[in-house]
């Protein structure tokens, strides 16, 4: 898996960990540090194709459901308004501008260059952004498909991600692949795929990061074993304090990719402050479990020091870096402020960094003032059961209006995640957290890291909020499940009959979901049916 790790037998396939079957020290140390399960993960060629295999089918699953009529509706839905736009003036001029009034009818129309050069003031960075303005960058502004390509490429990789992330935490190519289908198959995934919005690169550049740290455990977990096995082997004794693990590349990767979500929206340094506080409870418990005595001081100046000292000044150097458009052009919003303002702002930075702190003053000034009233705001304790899911699209037609066939017709886009799979989820993060009180569980800490940086930090807030946010922790809700599915495979090895059950069990689970998805499909993709069918769809007044 790395350079510096040393076994007796012919090394481990790629990604995988490789066998235990060195000196006695090291192979009881490498059970203690990952368990007798994840030591076998991918030993057999048969796991190695599924492996990759099974995510890769539930991936083009995925990819049908989010590109099928993708250009559907060729319309700017919900706050695209504001995004393909930016996106747009950003590919052509390097910064977001002003629009003449009214303009939607005409960009829909084909006329895409009627901007202007005056700057806007956008008050989200640029990552989100410019990834959207690479779709329209293949093929140009007139069509909706690109102004939604990436979005649905985007949420098509990550399925095929998170599959491959949940066998790694829990140990199991199946658990891997149902991780994947549920994610497939999710309301809240896509729609987000098939919208060019700005919150699924959150959810991207979060999983990556947390993929990146779930590497970087293993690899300096190796290491820690090496290292303290080899003290051992030699005759000597684990001390007070244990040994450096040398340079993190997976970690440095983490944190690049967690400045790149703060680049999306600035609720990402959420995510930065939740995960970078795992890296450091995974480095305690590695050096604990190895003997180290005075542990939680070691792992404090071996390891919290230098992951901060990496990944706090590598996440905001990436932040700034993604800024490099509004740099290299003059014509951006208050790009010449410092210019044009001497003496004033935070006049030890140089020109272009000041201009980007007044700015940043103004988002901040317009992000914390935000409490205007909204038909779809909500309440972030129901976010978790859906209680109040945000309409991004809907049109009536009449009879013989757009095929209408009866006599009212709709087109809904909801953004409304497969209630059945969010309920369960909802149960199984209560189930999680009990597991975590009772048994220590590590993989419970990882599921619920997602909620600690992508939910919790929303119920303490007063500006208008939306259930559309939820998407940005997703992944973390469906692991949640799978944790517990895993937990009663586990619990249930050697009694065939206990099992025999538990997995029906879990089909049956998946093909209610499934299930439901097939039905809620329409509503979420913008289908034309009947006024009857879509109301049908509604079972609470808040979803309406």
């Amino acid at each position: 898996m790395t350079a510096d790790v040393d076994v007796t037998e012919p090394p481990a396939r790629a990604g995988e960990l490789p066998r235990a079957a060195g000196p006695t020290n090291r192979e009881a140390l490498l059970v203690k540090l990952f368990g007798a399960r994840r030591l076998t993960l991918g030993m057999t060629a048969h796991d190695r194709m599924w492996g990759w295999l099974g995510p890769l089918i539930v991936a083009v699953a995925a990819g049908l459901l989010r590109f099928w009529n993708l250009a559907h509706p060729h319309e700017l839905v919900f706050d695209e308004t504001y995004y393909v736009k930016d996106s747009w003036t950003l590919l052509n001029l390097g910064y977001s501008s002003e629009w003449p009034e009214e303009p939607n009818d005409r960009f829909e129309a084909g006329e895409v260059d009627i901007y202007t050069t005056d700057p806007a003031f956008v008050v989200h960075p640029l990552v989100g952004k410019m990834l959207i303005a690479l779709g329209m960058a293949v093929g140009g502004a007139e069509s909706s498909f690109f102004w939604r390509l990436v979005p649905a490429l985007a949420g098509t990789l990550m399925v095929f991600l998170l599959a491959r992330v949940a066998r790694r935490l829990f140990a199991s190519t199946a658990m891997g692949i149902v991780a994947g289908a549920l994610l497939a198959v999710d309301g809240a995934g896509i729609v987000h795929a098939r919208t060019a919005l700005l919150d699924e690169f959150i959810m991207v550049f979060a999983l990556i990061a947390f993929w990146c740290l779930l590497r970087d455990r293993e690899q300096a977990r190796l290491r820690l074993a090496d290292k303290v096995s080899a003290i051992l082997d030699a005759g000597g004794q684990v001390g007070r304090y244990g040994p450096r693990l040398g340079w993190r590349w997976w970690r440095f990767a983490a944190a690049v990719s967690l400045g790149l979500a703060v680049g999306v929206k600035w609720s990402g340094l959420y995510f930065l402050a939740a995960f970078a506080l795992l890296s450091v409870l995974w480095d305690a418990s590695a050096r604990r479990r190895v003997g180290i005595k005075r542990w939680w001081e070691d792992a404090f100046l071996v390891d919290a020091v230098p992951a901060a000292l990496i990944m706090l000044p590598t996440a905001l150097i990436t932040y700034v870096a993604s800024w490099g458009p509004w740099f290299a052009t003059q014509g951006g919003y208050l790009r010449r402020w410092a210019v044009e303002n001497p003496g004033e702002g935070v006049t030890w930075l140089p020109a272009p960094l000041r201009s980007l702190w007044e700015y940043h003053v103004k988002m901040w000034n317009f992000h914390t003032g935000l409490d205007s009233e909204h038909t779809y705001a909500s309440n972030p304790w129901g976010w978790l059961v859906q209680a109040r899911p945000t309409s991004f699209y809907y049109r009536s037609f009449a009879e013989g209006e757009n095929g209408c066939t009866t006599t009212k017709c709709a087109e809904a886009i909801t953004s409304l995640g497969n209630p059945v799979l969010w309920w369960l989820a909802t149960a199984a993060l209560v189930a999680t957290v009990v597991w975590l009180v009772v048994a220590k569980d590590w993989r419970a800490t990882a599921v619920l890291v997602g909620l600690v940086g992508g939910w919790v930090p929303w119920l303490v807030t007063d500006r208008t909020i939306f259930t559309f946010y939820t998407i940005a922790f997703l992944p973390w809700m469906i692991l949640a499940i799978v944790y517990v599915m895993t937990v009663l495979l586990e619990r249930t090895e050697g009694r065939p009959d206990a099992r025999a059950w538990v997995q029906w069990a879990i089909m049956a689970t998946l093909v209610v979901i499934g299930g439901f998805s097939a039905f809620f499909y329409p509503i979420w993709t913008g289908w034309n049916v009947p006024y009857w069918f879509w109301h049908s769809h509604m079972w609470f007044q808040s979803w309406i």
